[in-house]
Formats: C-alpha cells, structure tokens, sequence
C-alpha cells in the first residue's frame, strides 16, 4: 500500500479529511488566502506563486484531478458571485476586472494540489509539514497513542458487552456440541471466525497491531468488527445446538468446519463481514498505520464522521465512558435483557 502523500488518493484523503489536524495545519502554515463567506480561498495566480510553479502546472493538475480537488474544495465562479468578489477584493487578489470567470482554491484544495505537485520543492515541504502535524494531532487527541482508540468511540462499550455475551454462548455450544478436546478446541474455532470475518488468526492480528503477549485482541477491535464476531459466533452456536440435536451426538471437526464455511458465504452475514474489513482496514492504517495486507483490497478512505467519532467532542477514553451514568445505564440493559 503506497503512503506518499503524491501517489496515494487514500493517504491524501485522510489528511483532508481530519479537520482537527486541518486546523492545526492552517494554523502552523499561516499560507494567507482571503477570507470570503467564512472560508480562506485562494486564486491560481497565488497558488502559483505560493507553490513557485508556473500556473500552466497548476491548470494541468486541475484538469488531471479536478473531481478530487472540486470535492475538496476547489471551484469556479462566475456571474454575481464574481462581481461581488471583484467588488471586495479584486485589487487585493490581482483579478482584472474583465475576468468572466475565476477558478479558486479552498485552503483545503490548497493543501490537496500542494500533495500531488512533484515539480514544485515548496509543495514537498508543505507535504512533509502535513504529515508532521497530522501524526501529532491524532496521537494528541487520542491521549497519546492510538492503540486503544477503538474505545473512544462511544458505541464500544455496548459492542464488547453484546460480543462478550455471545461468546459465552459459543464457547458454550463448542462445550456441549462439539466433540473434540476441551484444551485446544477454543483457541482454533476462535481463530477460524477471525479468518472468516477478517482473513487473520489471533497471532497475525497481535503482529499488525504489534501487541504484547498479554494484550487482548478483542479489546483493540472497533465495535463494528465486534458486532460482526458477535452475530458469527450467535448464528454458530444455534447452528451446532440444533444440527447435534438432529443426530443425536456431538459435531465433529469436519461437522463444524462445514457450517462455519456456509456461515461465512451466507449472504445475509456479507454485508456486515464486508462492513468490518472496511472499517478494520482502513481505520487501523489511519489512526494505528497498520496496514492489513489480507485487507488491502477493503482499504478506503476513513470519512470526516470517523475523525469525529474517535477524536471528536463525543469520544472519550474507556476510564471515562465507565465513569459515565448513561453508559453504564445501557450495559444495566443489555445485563438484564
């Protein structure tokens, strides 16, 4: 998976889409512009001259990849839009007042087409700066480090609770149903529901994540992927109950493999497994710059909502959300269910 800010859509995304690293940046960069309708903008003539390009670099940048600026940003403008611009500013931003038609930059298109120019020496070092401040803004938010920021999110607290749940019923139903030593049975159906769901065993997921040996998988996982193990592990344990009732004797390995493997190509459970490759893929490369190579194909964009979910005014870290009366008043309900 390729991280250079000039070859990487994704990479390029999530900075831009991290509004507390983006005020940080402006902040740090100080690049002007001039405010127009509670927003910095900036025309071609300075983004040329800021970035100390020709402006035929920057029109042929535009034309190579104006959805992704337009949808960051960038627009033109014209009819009395323009003319109530040039009324305020054109002296200021060097447009002449015969310009029918403008094209103009967000601060936020700024900073896009200074990660896709390659010619341009400035264009690097903003890039460089961006990263630096970007790193700092999420580990700052998420107290830190970002290991355990999967418990931010609000949401998490009920996920692991209903996983912790229905795990105790299928450890349960491996107890009663399957027919195979109680010593190495939970550790292997564990870890063939994580490659169902996620394509990766215990081992592997703890080596991506790089977690010590004592550290606990399920707690680092988001409550999506949780919601998805749950629901495997419900569906498996009802499954083993009412096959071993219809032969009247324990499952076999063979047995189980069988239903685990229809499990995992049911449709209905696909678009809940597909969900939390997603998110596990492209959150963990994000926020932890873990890349899940057996995921790679899932790996999007994290979205605006995400940054606000996991570092935004709503997320709080898991000593906080067990101090909070709301919280433990859904766990009292899921408890008594």
């Amino acid at each position: 998976m390729k991280k250079d800010l000039t070859e990487s859509t994704i990479s390029r995304q999530n900075i831009l889409n991290n509004q507390y690293a983006l005020e940080k940046v402006e902040l740090n960069l100080a690049l002007g512009g001039t405010t127009w309708k509670d927003e910095r903008i900036f025309t071609k003539t300075q983004v040329s001259s800021l970035l100390s390009v020709d402006e035929r670099t920057i029109d042929r940048y535009i034309e190579q990849n104006n959805d992704e600026l337009s949808s960051n940003g960038y627009k033109v403008i014209k009819g009395k839009e323009l003319k109530k611009l040039k009324e305020n500013f054109g002296n200021d931003m060097n447009v002449a007042t015969k310009t029918t038609i403008l094209g103009v930059f967000s601060f936020r298109a700024v900073l896009n087409i200074s990660m896709l120019i390659t010619e341009s020496e400035k264009a690097k070092i903003i890039r460089s700066k961006i990263l630096d401040i970007a790193i700092d803004a999420v580990a700052q938010k998420a107290g830190g480090q970002t290991k355990y920021i999967n418990q931010r999110d609000e949401g998490y607290l009920p996920a692991s609770y209903q996983e912790y749940s229905y795990r105790k019923e299928f450890t349960d139903a491996l107890k009663h149903y399957l027919d195979m030593s109680d010593r190495y049975k939970y550790g292997i159906y564990t870890n063939k529901i994580y490659e169902m769901i996620f394509l990766e065993n215990a081992s592997e997921y703890k080596k991506i994540l790089n977690l010590a040996e004592k550290e606990k998988v399920r707690d680092t996982m988001y409550s999506e992927v949780l919601k998805a193990i749950a629901s495997f592990e419900h569906g498996l344990a009802q499954e083993m109950k009412t096959k071993s009732e219809e032969l009247g004797r324990k499952l076999s390995q063979s047995e189980l493999d069988s239903i685990i493997k229809n499990a995992a190509s049911n449709p209905y459970m696909k678009p809940s497994i597909d969900d939390a490759r997603v998110k596990m893929a492209s959150r963990d490369l994000c926020f932890r710059d873990a890349l899940h190579n057996k995921l790679e194909g899932y790996i999007q964009s994290v979205p605006q909502s995400d940054f606000d979910k996991f570092l935004g005014e709503t997320s709080k870290s898991l000593e906080e959300r067990l101090s909070d009366p709301e919280t433990l008043d859904v766990l009292k309900r899921l408890k008594d269910r």
